[in-house]
């Protein structure tokens, strides 16, 4: 399961993409972390075509597992090339 949680800020967001099974967990591989709390990544699950629209028109996007990686690799939101791992955790940014 996928969930998506938007931040707004001022005149901007960031939509959050992760597997629900991260949240809440901490990886950690050389110099990078990757710090998956519920403050920043928990939300609700949404419908796949809400999902793809939000995904599709946001400028910054955090993405962090296989299936929410997948899922934006099949629509073309990011490159695989893009992707970096943590400790087994697949993880992107769109800035």
């Amino acid at each position: 399961m996928i969930l998506v949680k938007v931040h707004r800020a001022g005149m901007g967001e960031v939509i959050c993409l992760c597997d629900a099974d991260l949240i809440g967990k901490k990886f950690e591989q050389g110099d990078k972390q990757l710090d998956v709390t519920e403050s920043f990544y928990k939300s609700e699950e949404i419908p796949k075509k809400k999902m793809l629209t939000l995904t599709q028109t946001s400028r910054n996007l955090s993405i962090t597992g296989k299936e929410s990686i997948a899922f934006t690799i099949k629509h073309h939101i990011i490159e695989k090339e893009s992707v970096i791992i943590i400790q087994g955790i697949p993880h992107a940014q769109v800035i």
